[in-house]
């Protein structure tokens, strides 16, 4: 179909952007680059530290305390499989990767989703932001993480941070807009300020659909595994992308199995995790 109206220059402009971001903060893209490389190596070392059975045994008990019996039980068969593939330090470089996505998807959008939630023009401009950032295909985002980050981890935790991090920004703002007008009206008739309010109200009583947004934030970082590997992020995505590039079906199978082992795993944690806060903030 003919255009009679001539393209606008999106590209040209994208580009001309992305330029005089890499021109102008270059120092900025390098020292985050040297710190998320830190921390990423950092807790793969710690992780590394430990033992292979000592981590399954504090892991198991952790599932225990925090889930039941057949989570724990399913923790230990889950990564004793891993271990015995030969997959336990691709796994722990996974772990890393998607935990450092994670938490700075926490730090970053709970005080934002707060944010939203106190003011509606704030709302109103993240709204589309997200819409924008969730229906963007995830290998978009590795184009310009490349650019201004290099190969390596990095990219792939900022492209995870990205593509995981809405959920969690959406859950805050829907789970502080869920608490019943009355007990924000109580509070208020008290003499509650702000700050009160918000930290021990609206927060605790959110907090179950906030770790609801954490836990989708989690299995979107670890969605982008795969994905980030195509730009030299180590752990099990790397082992798959690379069973696919040689057809090792096999191979691909295994590692596939370890990161469905790991996601089963931290998804019934943080699941229960926001069971034990509801329960505890109904009692």
């Amino acid at each position: 179909m003919e255009n009679w109206l001539p393209k606008l220059p999106v590209a040209d402009w994208v580009d001309v952007f992305v330029t005089w971001l890499t021109t102008n903060l270059d120092v900025a893209f390098s020292g985050i680059t040297n710190v998320l490389e830190a921390v990423v190596d950092g807790m793969v070392a710690g992780f590394g530290y430990i033992p292979s059975y000592i981590f399954m045994i504090l892991l198991t008990l952790i599932a225990w305390k925090i889930a039941n019996k057949t989570i724990a039980l399913f923790t230990l068969i889950g990564l004793f499989l891993i271990a015995n593939l030969g997959y336990w330090d691709p796994m722990l470089e996974t772990l890393a990767l998607v935990l450092t996505a994670v938490i700075i998807s926490i730090l970053l959008g709970i005080p934002l989703g707060i944010w939203a939630s106190q003011k509606q023009s704030v709302r109103q401009v993240v709204t589309p932001i997200l819409d924008f950032m969730q229906t963007m295909p995830a290998f978009v985002y590795l184009i310009p993480a490349i650019f201004f980050f290099n190969i390596g981890v990095v990219p792939g935790v900022v492209a995870s941070v990205i593509f995981a991090m809405p959920p969690t920004i959406r859950l805050t703002i829907l789970g502080i807009q869920q608490v019943p007008a009355d007990i924000i009206e109580a509070t208020e008739a008290f003499g509650s300020t702000t700050s009160q309010k918000l930290l021990k109200v609206q927060l605790p009583l959110a907090m179950p659909t906030i770790m609801a947004g954490i836990n989708q934030s989690i299995m979107l970082a670890l969605s982008m595994v795969v994905i980030a590997s195509m730009v030299g992020a180590p752990g099990l995505g790397a082992d798959v992308y690379r069973a696919v590039t040689q057809i090792q079906i096999g191979k691909g199978f295994e590692a596939g199995l370890a990161i469905v082992v790991i996601a089963i795993i931290l998804d019934r944690l943080t699941q229960n995790i926001g069971k034990n806060k509801k329960h505890g903030g109904t009692v």
